[in-house]
């Protein structure tokens, strides 16, 4: 008998101990949760700061106000813009604004020095921001290359926690989840940003 014959038979016989697997599965999920608007905007902008990224409150009519002055503050001259993007919320951004398309190769976004979107569903509990590759969103190479990203989101696009935020996606669609800027630490445990995404997040919170 071989090692492996060793190794299947104790498998098999762990398997033959274990309770039955249901035919269904439970999914009695925490879900209908809420909280007064004050309070999970609090909630939210905590978790975002604790990941490093910056939050911006404002009113609807200060997002193009405040999307200026985010880009003109990190020094953007070439910001990417997905197709169907509010046209307002650029109006006082003095730049040059890249309309993007799928024809663009995804190298060349590189080129960008940000890049503003908005975002379909938000969890304030993780501060986590969920992006489906609407048309306020693009495609998900626009929101990876490019070091800056401008998301806005709307406060009431925002949910306590994950439960109620999947519920408002779509299974079919491609689903890109941020929870602050991109890092990891698997670099000799040390935190090293922008490897895998943008290093710099700002967060437009609409109220």
């Amino acid at each position: 008998m071989t090692s492996r014959d060793v190794v299947l038979g104790r498998i098999r016989d762990a398997l033959e101990l274990a309770p039955p697997v249901p035919q269904e599965i439970p999914r009695k999920y925490r879900t209908g949760r809420s909280m007064p608007k004050d309070e999970l905007e609090e909630l939210l902008t905590d978790r975002l700061v604790d990941y490093k990224a910056t939050v911006h409150p404002c009113t609807s009519d200060d997002v193009p106000g405040t999307v200026a002055r985010v880009l003109h503050d990190a020094g953007v001259k070439r910001v990417g813009v997905p197709a169907g993007l509010d046209d307002s919320w650029l109006a006082e951004f003095d730049g040059h604004v890249v309309v993007d398309s799928s024809d663009v190769p995804a190298p060349q976004l590189d080129s960008l020095d940000g890049v503003v979107t908005g975002s379909r569903v938000t969890c304030a509990e993780t501060g986590t921001i969920f992006l489906d590759g609407g048309l306020d969103q693009g495609r998900r190479a626009l929101t990876l290359v490019p070091d800056l990203h401008v998301c806005v989101v709307d406060l009431s696009t925002v949910e306590v926690g994950v439960p109620e935020a999947i519920r408002r996606l779509v299974p079919e669609r491609p689903t890109t989840m941020i929870s602050g800027p991109s890092a990891t630490s698997d670099i000799e445990l040390q935190r090293v940003e922008g490897v895998h995404g943008p290093r710099n997040l700002h967060v437009i919170l609409v109220r």
